[in-house]
């Protein structure tokens, strides 16, 4: 690693730093999400235009040179991707690396969850979006809920924190809302509701109409059931306004993705399976890491272009949106994105 002139922490134009990266490791997810992808799945990336594991450790060493201290694995499904736990041990012996986690479907990861503790992984979001085993397969098309939760008691068996994910969509998980919550009451688990995206795939078109979940009425359906949700305390850059409940020992998130209210904040970017940068969820890639890893930029080079990329990023989810060449959000897939 060469040595930065550049600073050791990056500002963009409003003034928000670089602390986090979401890396994809896959774009490859053994379950078919509605929300996510149609029935039929999406094109994947050949394997040939993934990023390697070495170009990916190579990108976030020059990234923790420019501030980011926290990383967390991606997809698609990261367990689909062979040789992960050994790309993650490498990962957690970076210096500077202060916080490595992951996001996942639970279906393949109980088996190695002894290995994420060893590891120090801090946190693990499971996606969850109903306990029931029907809706589970009608959601998702895969009978795997059996797999997901074995995942998630061997997660709190094992000491590493757990947020569950679990996306609201309107008439197909409704009736799971209360029920999901409720596992605060005895575990000390976040259950965080997000607002569903049109990242699709081509699954469905998503408008505001067809989206009627906002964070305002997932507040107000939960408090009806429930009692009040009482505002807690979170960290500059979350994404989750984080909530108690009088009697539960676990929290209640509701993460505004599609309203967007959180953008002020952001302290992250995303590093697609194929290394393109996208600084916002809703911009269309700003940057190809991989053309210049293989074109033989120099560690400098592209810590110079991600500076540049970082500072010049949009003020929010709505201005992103708006400068993308093409504008239909649903022809992307969560799965290419990068969660």
């Amino acid at each position: 690693m060469s040595s930065f002139t550049l600073p050791t922490t990056l500002h963009d134009a409003h003034g928000r730093p670089l602390e986090y990266l979401r890396l994809a490791v896959t774009d490859r997810c053994n379950l078919r999400c509605f929300y996510c992808m149609p029935e039929e799945g999406i094109k994947y990336m050949p394997k040939h235009e993934l990023l390697s594991y070495e170009e990916m450790l190579r990108l976030v060493e020059i990234m923790t040179h420019l501030g980011v201290r926290k990383v967390r694995l991606t997809g698609g499904e990261p367990f689909v991707r062979r040789d992960l736990v050994p790309f993650m041990e490498r990962l957690a012996a970076l210096p500077g690396l202060d916080d490595l986690s992951l996001t996942t479907n639970g279906v393949l990861t109980a088996p190695h969850v002894p290995t994420l503790a060893r590891l120090g992984v801090k946190a693990v979001n499971l996606s969850l979006d109903t306990l029931d085993r029907q809706r589970f397969f009608e959601i998702t098309r895969r009978d795997e809920l059996p797999q997901v939760m074995r995942t998630f008691y061997a997660l709190l068996d094992a000491g590493i924190q757990v947020k569950i994910n679990a996306v609201v969509m309107d008439g197909r998980n409704i009736q799971d809302l209360v029920p999901l919550a409720e596992l605060t009451r005895d575990l000390p688990v976040e259950v965080r509701f997000i607002e569903e995206m049109p990242f699709n795939g081509g699954s469905h078109v998503a408008t505001p109409e067809s989206l009627p979940w906002n964070h305002r009425r997932i507040r107000q359906h939960l408090e009806a059931h429930l009692g009040a949700l009482v505002p807690a305390y979170t960290a500059t850059g979350a994404t989750a306004d984080e909530y108690t409940i009088a009697g539960h020992q676990g929290r209640v998130g509701i993460i505004a993705a599609y309203s967007r209210t959180f953008c002020g904040t952001c302290n992250r970017l995303r590093l697609t399976a194929e290394g393109g940068i996208k600084t916002c969820l809703y911009d269309q890639g700003v940057l190809d890491l991989r053309a210049m890893l293989r074109g033989g930029a120099t560690d400098q080079e592209i810590a110079q272009a991600l500076s540049q990329a970082f500072y010049h990023r949009a003020a929010n989810g709505f201005e992103a949106e708006r400068l993308r060449p093409v504008h239909q959000l649903n022809f992307e897939s969560m799965a290419t994105i990068g969660g």
